[in-house]
């Protein structure tokens, strides 16, 4: 599993075969399977993790009892609770698997460690980090300014993947909208 997540890194990051090696060093691998929990809410997110294969949801319970999808991933793509993960507090948020899913895992320590001795290494998190940051300020955006059918739009176009690999009621949650208003958006769209 881990010649996946050294292709993504020698492609992605422009690792090379020695910076791989002490990144190995630190990597657990884990299968979660469909319908697992990789975190609970309570718990503390010390995992940054690389999804090799599978799709995996972040959300969180309203207190009427809904779920909140806060994000998806599928393969090549990251998972953590971020701000549990940073802080070591508690998470307010789960992680389970939509589909069997295998990641590869490093620890925060150990992360932190490859970050200082890796600086191929650390200009690609950073990079991911501010792909991340902008992406998530384009749906805060989106979600107070654009039409239930322009997000639907936006999100179809930028990941096709999603909508034929999760179900409608989690893309509709993601969405903020109900999924009978998503089902009728995709009715007309």
């Amino acid at each position: 599993m881990f010649e996946v997540f050294a292709a993504y890194l020698r492609t992605k990051g422009g690792l090379t075969d020695e910076e791989l090696k002490l990144i190995k060093g630190f990597t657990i691998s884990k299968k979660v399977r469909k319908r697992h929990f990789l975190l609970q809410e309570g718990e503390v997110s010390h995992h940054n993790c690389f999804i090799a294969k599978g799709c995996m949801r972040m959300y969180r319970i309203g207190k009427n009892g809904t779920e909140h999808i806060l994000r998806f991933g599928i393969e090549d793509w990251w998972m953590a609770d971020y701000e549990s993960y940073n802080t070591g507090n508690p998470s307010k948020n789960n992680i389970d698997a939509l589909e069997d899913t295998d990641l590869l895992m490093l620890r925060k320590e150990h992360m932190d460690v490859l970050l200082k001795e890796i600086p191929r290494f650390q200009d690609f998190v950073k990079k991911l980090e501010t792909k991340t940051f902008d992406i998530s300020q384009d749906r805060i955006l989106s979600n107070i300014s654009d039409t239930a059918e322009e997000r639907y739009l936006k999100f179809v176009t930028a990941y096709p993947e999603f909508n034929r690999r999760i179900p409608l009621h989690m893309i509709a949650s993601f969405l903020g909208l109900s999924r009978e208003t998503l089902s009728r958006i995709r009715k007309n769209a």
